[in-house]
């Protein structure tokens, strides 16, 4: 099976934000931040703090969620030039072949370590830090991405 892709920026944008939201690390600081604000809020409201300590954790709050949201996507897709190229991608029985303007490569599936999906594209993971991303609209329709997704678990590995 081939397919042919360009990368929608919205549609990236948002599964970078799955990605970081993914990682455990990240799931943990968000939790113990929220966490923090709730408590800072309990205590200001009970009267045994200031006014600015709720300000404070306020702000760390809002500064967190802005970074994990906004700033960490759009500074990767910014900065990454694989984003803006076009595609042409074959799925083989061991490998897959893929091709920009650039070049090409041949991945072998025991090169990605697992693999997720999510609304609008498959992530491969190479490792815990990078992956590759291909979307589901560039399949001709549900039968070829469940095929791809049958393929991949085979293969890949699913997390």
């Amino acid at each position: 099976m081939t397919i042919s892709f360009t990368y929608n920026r919205k549609k990236v944008i948002q599964a970078l934000r799955y990605h970081f939201i993914s990682k455990k690390e990240i799931r943990i600081l968000i939790i113990l931040v929220n966490v923090f604000a709730l408590f800072a809020a309990a205590m200001y409201f009970g009267n045994f703090i200031k006014p600015i300590a709720l300000i404070l954790s306020s702000f760390l709050w809002f500064s967190l969620m802005t970074a994990f949201w906004f700033i960490l996507p759009f500074t990767v897709y910014s900065r990454a030039h694989t984003f803006k190229d076009s595609f042409i991608l074959t799925f083989m029985d061991d490998y897959m072949h893929i091709e920009n303007p650039n070049g090409s490569k041949d991945w072998n599936y025991s090169a990605f370590k697992y693999f997720i999906e999510t609304p609008h594209f498959f992530h491969l993971y190479i490792d815990e830090r990078s992956f590759f991303l291909i979307p589901k609209e560039a399949f001709k329709g549900t039968d070829d991405s469940h095929t791809a997704r049958l393929l991949l678990r085979g293969k890949v590995g699913q997390k």
